[in-house]
């Protein structure tokens, strides 16, 4: 063998070793990335804790408080991590935001939203879940809103990890309750309550899902099917853009401005029917210059609604940052109140200190574990495009506003995956239609029933996961939190 042979194998040697080690560091990164995610949500929990002990250290029950400001955060991560994928997921199904750019959205917003807007008072006990007189002493609140807490956490996380977006407020729910029957019996849970949110299992998505299928219905007819398609999107979009702003600027008007002043229903409808009017107006010239030199086609119809949605989905995550951060860290706030004055309430006012850990809790959550659930509800049960995901954005805001018209106790988790399932379903429905009169209309086609299967445009899969998850959630969060209670009640006696 020649000197530069003898070269070129010991080169070729070195690459192949070389190539081993690269693959390691890169098994090694990939192993070790879900660690960096753990070690940063373990860090912001220490962090609230130290933090409630420079507040609260030295006074007495300190340690009570420091331990519930390390539960909140470890709450606000899961909410994070579960929750605001379901604001988010349909706009980067759809590819109208990247992954990046909707998780640093969220983040701003969820943020924004429960700071500025969020409620100043929240009901301890989710909406007379339990019957707080009932229960025999101030400590043994502060234990059942301990067990409460960690046990909805560790549910949402168990949740997140499966890939189900679950409700955080019915786990929080089941959490309370859970406690309650296990400190006080089961006479001091309000059935009545937990029937409507029984029921509100099933009203959350259907409503969402019909309201989402309506709009998609709507697009198709008076939009996508005309023979000029971007005539009929600068007469239509328009429209729908003014109904999605006056659904939001309702529904703000419902949930974030009674921080402010007291607003009636009527009142709130009548600023929606305002900032739908003016945004109406202004987007019709933007919509049509923004459609000149398209194409006669569907896809181009995709332009037209990308920045729609981008906006839908911020502001479902301000008015879920506004809404919902409250109910998840209520028992917090339970906690510090009743441990401060020595005795406990149906509603207490929230110290700004428990929102900002509800609220930076989140974005970290997001940030770190969000993905998966995002990657979940906007592409993997159906496949989205803007068209249909701006209805399942528009959906939710509309449902929200009708049950709170109604007074029904809905979740905005069931609603907007209701929403998905509504579209594809819907979808679903319309193909099987048209393949049907295709075959009429060719008597000797004929598709397989296994094919037809094939065809199906929702994974029943993901929809049993989801389902179960969303049935199961309230029991499990209470016999979670029935253990945790007797656990922390027997440590503690």
């Amino acid at each position: 063998m020649s000197e530069s042979e003898e070269h070129g194998k010991q080169w070729k040697t070195l690459d192949k070793d070389l190539n081993r080690i690269s693959q390691i560091e890169l098994a090694t990164f990939h192993i070790a990335r879900p660690m960096v995610g753990l070690g940063v949500a373990l860090a912001f929990i220490i962090v609230a804790g130290l933090f409630a002990a420079l507040v609260f250290g030295g006074q007495p029950g300190s340690a009570v408080v420091i331990a519930a400001a390390a539960l909140g955060a470890y709450m606000a991560i899961n909410i994070g991590a579960n929750d605001v994928a379901n604001n988010m997921g349909p706009a980067v199904g759809a590819n109208a935001l990247t992954m990046g750019g909707a998780i640093v959205i969220a983040a701003l917003c969820e943020s924004a939203g429960a700071l500025l807007a969020g409620g100043d008072v929240v009901s301890t006990i989710s909406k007379g879940i339990i019957d707080p007189s009932a229960v025999a002493n101030t400590q043994v609140f502060i234990w059942a809103m301990m067990a409460a807490l960690l046990s909805s956490a560790l549910w949402v996380n168990l949740a997140t990890w499966i890939g189900a977006p679950v409700s955080t407020t019915h786990s929080v729910v089941g959490g309370v309750m859970g406690a309650g029957i296990a400190a006080a019996g089961f006479a001091t849970v309000n059935w009545g309550s937990m029937g409507l949110i029984a029921l509100s299992w099933v009203i959350s998505p259907l409503l969402g899902g019909v309201v989402a299928a309506g709009f998609l219905w709507f697009i198709k007819a008076r939009i996508m099917y005309q023979p000029d398609k971007i005539a009929a999107a600068r007469r239509w979009v328009p429209v729908l853009i003014g109904i999605m702003m006056g659904t939001f600027a309702t529904y703000l008007a419902i949930k974030g401005l009674n921080k402010i002043i007291q607003i009636d229903l009527l009142s709130a409808v009548l600023i929606g029917l305002a900032v739908g009017a003016l945004s109406y107006v202004a987007s019709a010239p933007l919509v049509r210059r923004q459609s000149e030199g398209l194409e006669n086609r569907n896809k181009s119809l995709k332009a037209l609604f990308g920045l729609p949605l981008v906006i839908s989905a911020a502001l479902l995550s301000f008015a879920h940052g506004a809404n919902d951060v409250a109910n998840a860290v209520g028992p917090l706030a339970a906690i510090v109140h009743a441990n401060a004055s020595g005795e406990f309430a149906g509603s207490v006012t929230i110290p700004h200190w428990v929102m900002v850990i509800g609220a930076f809790g989140i974005s970290f959550g997001l940030i770190l574990f969000g993905p998966k659930l995002i990657k979940m509800v906007g592409s993997q049960i159906t496949k989205l495009n803007p068209m249909r995901a701006y209805c399942v954005a528009l959906s939710a805001a509309i449902t929200v506003i009708v049950a709170s018209w109604l007074g029904l106790p809905v979740s905005s988790t069931h609603i907007a995956v209701g929403g998905v399932f509504g579209v594809g379903f819907f979808r679903e429905w319309y193909h099987e239609k048209r393949l049907d009169e295709t075959m009429r209309k060719k008597k000797d086609l004929r598709i397989a029933a296994e094919e037809r299967r094939r065809r199906k445009l929702v994974r029943r899969s993901h929809f049993m996961t989801i389902v179960a998850a969303w049935v199961i959630t309230v029991p499990a969060a209470a016999l979670l939190s029935a253990i945790v209670f007797w656990v922390l009640s027997h440590l503690a006696g």
